[in-house]
């Protein structure tokens, strides 16, 4: 019987080369492929640290050069959201366009059969119907970047860490003997290295608007800000500013550079709209109850979405939120499996 073919994209890290080891043992043809997405010796070492690996694993290796193409789809979203008073998810966009979008596209070139990841989420298929599900390990559970896929693409995808640990992983990594089983966390936005995301966005991409007022709920001017791009929403520590109470940023208006602030019980919100959706599951009731997630490291929270004829979703939380953020991503849940997702709107 001929063996099923897997494309795994390789970043050079401990998660994608067990998940290439792993599925060798499970009896796949493997091919590594690694993108080449950041300019200079960042992007060089991802790639050395791969291939190393697909030579350790003596599996065919490929290398995508796609710098430029992520430069303008997700560099440039990312500076374009900031200047618009939103606050991006590029991980979502990355792998909406790029490891769930350009290697399917190269996947399919090659002829195989699935695309797998080292994400910690779980595929789960009956008779009916494949969901994509959390990953066992609640730490790193990775659901909530993927809900871009649908429903044909979670056919074709292996996810074989969902169901392990961080620590069982590097154990993996030992008993392969595999170079990258030192290797540290990458950071959460590959691109702004040490995380200063700010003087990212103003190396990049200048001039920035560089003051405006700083403004209560209630209209009252409190202060002047160097930056809209400099806030988010949430945000107390770094206003410079005085009050009989702490002020948290409630909304970023870029169009009148003014950075708006309130108690915090104004951050509190009982619905959002949902713009965008994804579904990897389309529902056959337009109003329906679901665990709704509005940033990566939020408990889910339980609530009613309503789906408008134009496809964009409300959801109204039985408690209010804080920290509702325009420009992340709602994700919603019935109970361990990933219904649908988009971008939050307002």
């Amino acid at each position: 019987m001929k063996k099923h073919t897997v494309l795994v994209a390789m970043s050079g890290g401990v998660d994608s080369s067990v998940t290439a080891a792993l599925l060798i043992d499970q009896g796949y043809e493997v091919i590594g492929a690694h993108m080449r997405l950041l300019p200079g010796e960042q992007s060089l070492q991802g790639e050395a640290d791969a291939r190393r690996v697909a030579e350790e694993l003596h599996i065919p290796f490929h290398c995508l050069d796609c710098r430029d193409d992520f430069n303008a789809a997700i560099i440039g979203d990312f500076c374009r959201e900031y200047r618009a008073g939103r606050t991006p998810n590029p991980c979502v966009r990355c792998n909406q366009q790029f490891k769930f979008g350009a290697l399917f596209d190269f996947a399919d070139e090659l002829g195989a059969d699935y695309l797998a990841t080292g994400h910690y989420a779980r595929i789960t298929r009956d008779e009916e119907r494949v969901r994509l599900c959390r990953g066992l390990y609640t730490q790193k559970d990775q659901s909530y970047f993927l809900f871009i896929l649908s429903a044909a693409q979670l056919t074709r995808v292996l996810f074989p860490l969902g169901g392990l640990t961080k620590p069982e992983v590097r154990q993996l990594a030992e008993t392969y003997h595999l170079s990258s089983r030192q290797k540290s966390e990458s950071q959460d936005i590959c691109f702004v290295p040490d995380n200063d995301y700010i003087g990212f966005l103003e190396r990049h991409d200048s001039p920035w608007p560089d003051h405006g007022e700083i403004v209560h709920i209630n209209g009252k001017v409190l202060g002047v800000h160097h930056g809209t791009h400099r806030y988010t929403i949430g945000q107390r520590r770094g206003l410079g500013i005085g009050w009989t109470e702490p002020l948290y940023v409630v909304e970023l208006d870029a169009e009148q550079q003014r950075v708006v602030v309130g108690e915090k019980a104004v951050l509190q919100r009982d619905r959002l709209q949902v713009l965008d959706v994804i579904w990897s599951e389309l529902p056959s009731d337009r109003e329906l109850r679901v665990d709704c997630r509005i940033r990566y490291r939020h408990h889910p929270a339980l609530a009613t979405l309503t789906i408008a004829d134009s496809g964009d979703v409300t959801v109204v939380f039985n408690e209010p939120q804080y920290g509702v953020t325009p420009g992340q991503c709602a994700v919603f849940y019935v109970n361990d499996c990933v219904l649908g997702g988009g971008w939050i709107a307002s």
